[in-house]
């Protein structure tokens, strides 16, 4: 199946290009940014060798349904969506840090949790709390935003006291990051699903905070299947869920965490179409909309999404 891994795009009034893990980001005259969702895939703080079809629409597409559905709540940067795998919008100053919003113990807080770690960026966990349990509230676990290798934990305190935003702004950011989590929770909660942990990245455009990139998509956050949860999680057992976590757990079992001397793995056809069918399954699963493939198997992308951003770009 046919995939998009690379762009290098020459659009008019292109002042530069961000080149991303998955996305790629175009800067139209230090005004608006096109974003490109690639079929690349990252895991660990590597990019796997291997694109995955159709990866990038669903990123693409689920964003902008939750962008749109949270517009009231939240000022986002969308303006439109000119091709499956483009959103265009407002380009903002983007905060260095990044938002994560947790609603249950797993994952990496989990593995920390498990070596240990009773503090998680600042924030204080009780002992004796199992896998996948749910927090009394949900906690914000912010990271530093790297351009390279590893996102690092960080606190409230640090952020604000290193002068990383101001204490004005992260409390802005703070109160939009429950509130976007509060709408996700409750938008999973109408299609069977838990809105287990995710992340939000915001920016400043004019002295205004804004919600920017991409929201509630399965690389940003993790969602379990509601039915079953309770019975799993008192059994012990993993939970059902839609996420990028099963990406990783399968080069975990395979001895790759991105640790000095591992090897990647080789990803078969089969792994890399097992992985399309899990990100359409939560697209249908999320929006309750059936997945519509765009283009055909021999298509050239990327020559589809130029012609769809030029006609946009000269519409407006």
């Amino acid at each position: 199946m046919n995939a998009l891994t690379k762009t290098e795009f020459n659009f008019p009034g292109q002042k530069s290009v961000y080149h991303g893990k998955v996305r790629d980001v175009y800067n139209i005259n230090d005004d608006l940014m096109v974003m490109v969702a690639t079929d690349r895939i990252s895991a660990f703080d590597v990019v796997l060798p291997k694109g995955i079809p159709f990866k990038g629409q669903v990123l693409n597409q689920i964003a902008a349904k939750f962008l749109d559905a949270s517009a009231a709540v939240v000022p986002n940067w969308k303006l439109a969506c000119p091709d499956p795998m483009v959103t265009v919008g407002l380009k903002c100053e983007g905060f260095r840090v990044e938002m994560i919003i947790r609603g249950y113990l797993t994952g990496s807080a989990w593995r920390e949790y498990k070596a240990g770690a009773r503090s998680l960026c600042g924030v204080q966990l009780p002992d004796g709390m199992k896998e996948n349990q749910k927090f009394p509230t949900p906690i914000i676990t912010p990271t530093t935003k790297a351009d390279e290798g590893h996102d690092e934990n960080i606190s409230k305190e640090e952020i604000i006291a290193q002068g990383l935003v101001s204490k004005e702004d992260y409390e802005q950011m703070e109160k939009y990051t429950y509130a976007l989590f509060e709408l996700g929770t409750k938008i999973a909660a109408e299609k069977g699903l838990i809105l287990v942990d995710t992340k939000y990245e915001f920016g400043k455009r004019d002295g205004k905070v804004y919600l920017i990139d991409e929201i509630h998509t399965p690389d940003s956050s993790r969602y379990f299947y509601a039915e079953g949860y309770e019975e799993k999680f008192k059994a012990g057992e993993p939970q059902r869920q839609l996420s990028k976590e099963f990406v990783r757990q399968w080069l975990i079992d395979h001895n790759f965490m991105n640790q000095p001397g591992q090897v990647m793995p080789e990803l078969t056809d089969e792994f890399v179409n097992s992985i399309t069918d899990r990100y359409v399954e939560l697209y249908e699963h999320i929006t309750g909309d059936k997945f519509d493939k765009s283009g055909t198997a021999d298509e050239d992308i990327a020559k589809r999404i130029e012609k769809n951003v030029l006609n946009y770009l000269q519409s407006i």
